[in-house]
């Protein structure tokens, strides 16, 4: 997933989308536990996305906290 992707996004997608990746995550790691993957490589990239979605969402919570820190501020 591409970070465009990612920050065309609504919060509340991106919480959904995070749960979603992580179950998957951890059906990916019961496979390769279990028996080979066809793809080893599909554990980091789905690992990676989630990074890159928290990291989003993130950084829109702190955005949100200095606005708010800067309207306090002003009065």
């Amino acid at each position: 997933m591409k970070i465009y992707e990612i920050k065309s996004m609504s919060d509340e997608e991106l919480k959904k989308r995070i749960a979603d990746e992580e179950e998957n995550l951890s059906i990916l790691r019961f496979r390769h536990a279990t028996t080979q993957l066809e793809s080893p490589a599909k554990l980091r990239t789905v690992r990676r996305d989630i990074a890159r979605m928290k990291t989003v969402l993130r950084m829109r919570e702190l955005a949100r906290r200095k606005e708010s820190q800067e309207a306090v501020e002003k009065q």
